[in-house]
């Protein structure tokens, strides 16, 4: 089905608008601990600042600070990192609700839920495409919490009539809703999550409605024997997702 036929299909007039006021769970590759990048380079601590200066030429505009001399060093990395990074040109790529012609952040109800998407994404996307699916992989990662005020458009009782919209592999009907629904301005919209029966996502088209990024705390996933082992704290299992239902 072509995405245009797909929001041809849409029962647009099922739609109903929820009043989000939340936080949002935004769960992003990172390391536990920072590691210093220039180490493997030079032993002379001018070299090493003088490819800090270079690294800091290319990076994109910082976000600013009403006070900038206290809060811009975290509030630049936190707020680019938990909410920018997905609408930087550069970065758009194709998902359930994009094409990849324009960015869209997507945020979770609770951890478990972006623990279940983002595991799917490592496996099938990162893993699989680089052969890596049989091995044995360790991943760290960072879990934000962005607060969320908005009218977002709330898919689920039209999903009834259109489960297609939630289709664990065909994102067609999807993209034609979420392109419409950029185009004509909405900021974004919450639909069940695919992969956590239990949860929800949000898509979001526009960033003003997202703020007060904050680390919420940090995930290790571990590929080992057709399961991905979820650590909050290190060597601790706290949830355990079999590969076989992914």
């Amino acid at each position: 089905m072509t995405s245009a036929r797909a929001g041809m299909d849409f029962p647009w007039h099922e739609l109903t608008v929820a009043y989000v006021r939340q936080d949002l769970v935004r769960n992003i590759v990172s390391l536990r601990v920072s590691q210093d990048l220039f180490d493997d380079l030079t032993d002379d601590p001018s070299e090493a600042a003088l490819a800090q200066q270079v690294e800091l030429q290319v990076k994109p505009p910082a976000y600013q600070s009403a006070v900038p001399v206290i809060d811009r060093p975290f509030e630049d990395a936190q707020w680019f990192n938990a909410i920018q990074w997905p609408f930087e040109s550069r970065n758009w790529k194709a998902s359930r609700f994009s094409d990849g012609r324009y960015g869209v952040w997507y945020g979770a109800d609770t951890v478990e839920t972006s623990v279940h998407e983002t595991v799917y994404h490592w496996f099938h996307g990162l893993l699989s495409d680089a052969g890596f699916e049989h091995e044995a992989v360790v991943a760290e990662r960072r879990v934000h919490a962005v607060a969320c005020e908005a009218m977002l458009l709330d898919l689920r009782r039209a999903i009834r009539q259109a489960p297609s919209v939630v289709h664990p592999t065909d994102y067609a009907s999807a993209q034609a809703v979420g392109a419409r629904l950029q185009r004509e301005g909405h900021p974004g919209l919450l639909a069940p999550s695919v992969r956590h029966a239990a949860g929800l996502n949000y898509a979001v088209f526009n960033p003003a409605v997202l703020s007060n990024p904050r680390v919420h705390g940090h995930l290790t996933y571990r590929l080992q024997r057709g399961q991905v082992v979820v650590e909050q704290k290190p060597g601790r299992r706290w949830l355990t997702i079999d590969l076989a239902g992914l």
